[in-house]
């Protein structure tokens, strides 16, 4: 059940009109009053001699009492209520009931106060009442009604239980702005899809993603064809900003702005800076890398950065989790923008989910996040991402690690009771988990191919590494579909000269793999990145002789290229 305190208003017959009439797509059915402050509150919606005009006049009257110079300017409140889709249709009695509870929760009625404000509750269709109350008591006092949507929304909690209905996830204030539903009849009458309220957030969040400065990030606003007003101190500091988009107009034809800190808590100006800080610690210690040449380049430097995360999480503050977290939405939002079109889709859809994911109550200390913002900055420069060979292939080993960083993230917030945000990267997750299957299709049924290829007494060689390395796992690791990939895959890492048992006993170090859905292929992920092999085999196939990542013939060595002694004679 969720409660929404609307914009208070001056004029009740606007809202009365409004709820009695037929709604802006005709959706009002039968509206009619299901509770009032008086059981005798005259009800236009059934009783054929009311009028607007009396409901309003009594509804009213305590404010008409005053003197015209203490009387309110906003003195409309307005509530609605609304049931989930899931719920079961209430009765009349059972909306009237939650009605009076909503009223003395906010603070416009309490319970045994006769001087209270006055109200009523129209029902105009089943699954939600609208309140409307005049914000003058009967004594001439004003209510009291500090933090009423917040104690709304714990009253709306107690009764999901006490009617037995869906419970929704309750919030902490960290959300950002939801649409108005002016904002909303707005959208439906052009046809638009999202409101420009989510289309600017959205849009704001990408051209922050990895930004390396103010400069950057308003040069990123403007070619994503935003309109941009600076709002510029004596001095010539920027001190705020707001961005419109160029088809939202309002009725005077100009167009509608809104300020980063209205499109979410953490796109003010001042919060975007925060991005910007530079850890110290960061500063001495991170070695000097070489530049990204390219889409898998940057994935790969992604996945590192992902990794690198993960034991940041296991072992520090919460403030430094929380920065950890965010710049995770900054990697998401980089992925989404440089994807190939057949996970766009899926790593969009990921990316708006995350972005709740990534405010909390708990401050992010920024410049600890310095790793993962880079590999942002890295996914953006490095341009669009194809499909298939090394940069389709990447994008399925960034795509492994970072839904294991997304678990993490989960666990995190649960463990900090952030409902909200660990709903939100459960379904991130299930996004992400989709682009990886379609990404990691082409690569894997390559391996796989190689690996069923090799002769039997390979893949028995490779099979007693597993035993040896992962006793309590490689039962089930041998028994999956993806195992003849991960066999292919350690005789790659052997014939460029590594040992796999060791390789395998520092991927199986890596965090939570028991609780992966295929852990063969999580290890060839892993293995291709600690061998620095090419992600997609067909690279390997064609680097074999020469390179960073030459590949020798399973059963032969990198250094020597002759046969050992313990190879197959099937293979020469």
């Amino acid at each position: 059940m969720i409660p929404r305190i609307h914009k208070r208003g001056g004029a009740t017959i606007g809202l009365i009109r409004y709820l009695y009439g037929p709604g802006s797509h005709e959706e009002h059915i039968d509206p009619h009053l299901v509770a009032a402050f008086d059981p005798l509150t005259p009800d236009p919606g059934r009783d054929p001699q009311a009028t607007y005009g009396q409901l309003q006049r009594l509804l009213d009257r305590p404010v008409d009492a005053l003197p015209a110079s203490r009387r309110p300017e906003k003195h409309v409140w307005h509530l609605s209520v609304r049931a989930s889709p899931e719920d079961p249709i209430l009765s009349d009695d059972d909306w009237a009931a939650i009605a009076r509870r909503m009223v003395a929760a906010a603070g416009i009625a309490p319970d045994g106060d006769d001087a209270a404000c006055r109200w009523a509750a129209v029902r105009h269709a089943d699954d939600h009442i609208h309140i409307i109350a005049t914000l003058v008591r009967e004594d001439g006092r004003r209510p009291r009604l500090h933090n009423e949507a917040r104690r709304a929304q714990a009253e709306a909690r107690a009764i999901e239980v006490d009617y037995g209905l869906r419970r929704v996830t309750p919030g902490d204030g960290t959300a950002a702005k939801r649409p108005t539903s002016a904002e909303r009849h707005k959208s439906d009458r052009r046809g638009w899809q999202r409101t420009p309220r989510e289309e600017l957030r959205e849009a704001v969040r990408r051209s922050v993603a990895g930004a390396a400065s103010e400069e950057e990030f308003f040069d990123r606003l403007a070619a994503a064809g935003l309109l941009i007003r600076r709002r510029v101190a004596p001095s010539g500091d920027t001190l705020g900003y707001t961005v419109a988009l160029p088809g939202d107009r309002n009725a005077k034809g100009e167009p509608v702005f809104y300020s980063g800190s209205k499109l979410a808590p953490d796109l003010s100006l001042p919060r975007i800076r925060e991005r910007w800080t530079q850890n110290p610690d960061n500063a001495t210690q991170q070695p000097t890398q070489p530049s990204v040449t390219g889409p898998a380049s940057a994935r790969r430097r992604a996945t590192t950065a992902a990794w690198q995360t993960l034991l940041v999480i296991n072992h520090s503050d919460d403030d430094v989790i929380a920065a950890q977290i965010a710049a995770t939405g900054e990697v998401l939002d980089a992925l989404a923008q440089t994807s190939a079109a057949h996970t766009r889709n899926e790593l969009q859809a990921a990316a708006v989910s995350f972005e709740r994911a990534s405010r909390s109550h708990i401050r992010a200390a920024r410049g600890h996040d310095s790793a993962l913002r880079r590999a942002a900055r890295d996914l953006i420069r490095s341009g669009p991402a194809l499909g298939r060979g090394e940069d389709g292939a990447t994008t399925a080993m960034a795509l492994d690690m970072l839904f294991f960083l997304i678990t993490a993230a989960a666990h995190w917030h649960a463990k900090k009771q952030h409902a909200q945000q660990a709903e939100a990267t459960h379904r991130a997750a299930e996004h992400l988990r989709a682009a990886y299957q379609v990404a990691a299709t082409q690569p894997l049924a390559l391996l796989h191919q190689r690996g069923a290829r090799l002769a039997p007494s390979w893949q028995r060689h490779h099979a007693t590494a597993v035993r040896q390395t992962l006793p309590e796992l490689a039962d089930r690791i041998l028994a999956e579909p993806g195992w003849p990939a991960l066999s292919a895959t350690l005789a790659e890492t052997q014939s460029a000269g590594h040992n796999p048992t060791t390789l395998l006993t520092q991927a199986a170090a890596q965090r939570e793999l028991d609780t992966a859905e295929r852990m063969s292929d999580v290890l060839v992920w892993r293995l291709r990145r600690m061998a620095n092999l090419p992600a997609d085999p067909q690279n390997a196939q064609g680097q074999r002789a020469t390179g960073k990542h030459a590949v020798a013939s399973p059963g032969r060595t990198a250094q020597t290229g002759t046969r050992p002694a313990n190879a197959s004679p099937r293979r020469r």
